[in-house]
């Protein structure tokens, strides 16, 4: 009952089929063991999963090719009857390994079948003991069989669900659009947990001013719920912002009031930022409701959060007084903007993941936009256990009547280093 626990408590295919393996391994003591996966057409190896190897044996295999299901393996396939032989070598099926392959003597074999359709084979070599495996070792070894094909199943539908609930994620959230003179990139990252749904979000859009807003999200939950709500605040922020040209202060507060008239039951944190022209530059105004600040990078080695405390979160206090916070942009800085999904990790300080960002963006500052926000989600500090949005934008490199401004480079660096 232990071993069906052990391979029927876990969604992820790769470890599904790994797990299948260890777990025979363990119950009859084997000292090897691998699963082959059939191909489409049941003829042929696709995928060979061994287990058991020591980082020697491995090492000799290097460059080797893995098995494609011939001699004894073929004749499993062939044939789905389980499969008991004392001495490979002397099996006139028997096709011999290959040079490095470590010696085995004894093969037990059983198919796996998922909905009535053989899906792979378990094979099994050399009990610890020394003995041949017996009538027993067959017995127990078919019986998880039955329960892999069931756990397999179970990760394959689950497979196609997350991929269908991953596109539908995708297309609830914007195609950036052109934000010339300003260079940008986006990604939104499911979470590793089988939580399907998430509630982070991106978006940017000029405004009728000419300057850009910028935000990113998260709503409160991991379900159906909070993405149809995610979608719903996207929706009714980005016309806010759009339609008010008010400060990003007064657009949360908006929203705020907005969604408590309504009756929505949503909590979300959301950082709001624009990005307008100032003494012919630009200047960054944000206002935070709950929600990790903007990372500011100006140079090489130069990257930092400028001051300014979060409000409440959205759905919290309507009533309270939202501020803005504001920073010049010297040209070429750029602005990254992101949910905790990307800094924040249970046993660790959220400063500490705040910092790692803040340092590696520093370490990218003169390479592409794209390959900046690559480089961040890379180094995600987190545990990968949420969902995460990351925007990325970056200031033209000249500014008419404005040249490059160190000062405030050196300021966001001391930011970086305190943790801020």
């Amino acid at each position: 009952m232990a071993a069906m626990l052990a391979i029927s408590g876990e969604l992820e295919l790769p470890v599904v089929l790994r797990r299948i393996v260890s777990t025979a391994m363990e119950l009859i003591g084997a000292r090897y063991g691998a699963l082959g996966v059939l191909d489409e057409d049941g003829v042929r190896l696709a995928e060979f999963i061994p287990v058991g190897l020591t980082e020697e044996e491995t090492a000799r295999l290097a460059g080797v090719e893995l098995p494609h299901g011939r001699g004894l393996l073929g004749l499993l396939i062939s044939d789905p009857r389980p499969l008991r032989v004392e001495a490979i070598a002397a099996h006139p099926a028997s096709a011999g390994f290959p040079p490095g392959h470590p010696p085995m003597r004894t093969l037990l074999g059983v198919a796996i079948g998922v909905r009535g359709r053989v899906y792979g084979n378990l094979y099994l070599s050399d009990r610890i003991d020394g003995r041949p495996f017996d009538a027993d070792d067959e017995a127990l070894v078919v019986a998880l069989a039955g329960a892999a094909g069931v756990a397999i199943e179970n990760a394959r539908l689950y497979g196609q669900v997350r991929s269908g609930a991953e596109q539908f994620q995708r297309l609830l959230l914007p195609r950036l659009p052109e934000l010339a003179p300003f260079t940008s990139w986006a990604l939104y990252q499911p979470a590793t947990d089988p939580a399907l749904l998430g509630g982070d979000w991106y978006d940017a859009l000029v405004l009728p001013d000419g300057a850009l807003a910028t935000i990113v999200g998260d709503v409160v939950g991991h379900d159906v719920r909070a993405a149809a709500a995610m979608a719903r605040l996207r929706n009714m922020l980005r016309a806010l912002a759009f339609d008010t040209g008010a400060a990003p202060s007064a657009v949360l507060a908006r929203l705020d009031r907005t969604l408590e008239a309504l009756g929505e039951p949503v909590m979300a944190t959301v950082c709001l930022a624009r990005i307008e022209p100032h003494e012919g530059g630009w200047r960054l105004v944000w206002s935070s409701a709950g929600h990790p600040p903007p990372l500011v990078v100006t140079a090489p080695g130069e990257a930092g959060y400028p001051e300014g405390e979060p409000d409440p979160p959205l759905g919290v206090d309507a009533g309270h007084r939202r501020l803005d916070h504001r920073c010049p942009l010297p040209p070429g800085a750029t602005v990254v903007m992101f949910t905790d999904g990307l800094v924040e990790h249970p046993r660790r300080d959220l400063g500490d993941g705040l910092r790692t960002v803040a340092e590696v963006a520093a370490a990218h500052a003169d390479r592409p936009v794209e390959e900046l926000g690559r480089a961040v989600v890379a180094a995600r500090p987190s545990d990968g256990h949420d969902d995460m949005a990351v925007l990325a934008l970056r200031a033209p490199a000249t500014a008419e009547g404005r040249g490059p401004r160190k000062a405030e480079g050196r300021g966001l660096q001391k930011a970086v280093t305190q943790g801020r």
